[in-house]
């Protein structure tokens, strides 16, 4: 299966978090990097957005 690619809205309605906080948490090495759409398009891969969610899923459950 392709994976997909995530535009913001999407992106925050996976993780529940706010478009700031993405983007901080992108600055501070925490959240997966965007891809480069195009002049002022970005987008995240899908998995790699699944697999952040399971990181933090498996970290709290400790």
């Amino acid at each position: 299966m392709p994976n997909r690619i995530l535009k913001l809205p999407e992106v925050i309605q996976k993780t529940g978090l706010s478009r700031s906080t993405i983007y901080a948490y992108k600055k501070e090495g925490i959240f997966p990097e965007p891809i480069k759409l195009g002049r002022r398009s970005v987008g995240w891969i899908e998995q790699d957005i699944e697999n952040w969610i399971e990181e933090k899923r498996v970290s709290y459950s400790i």
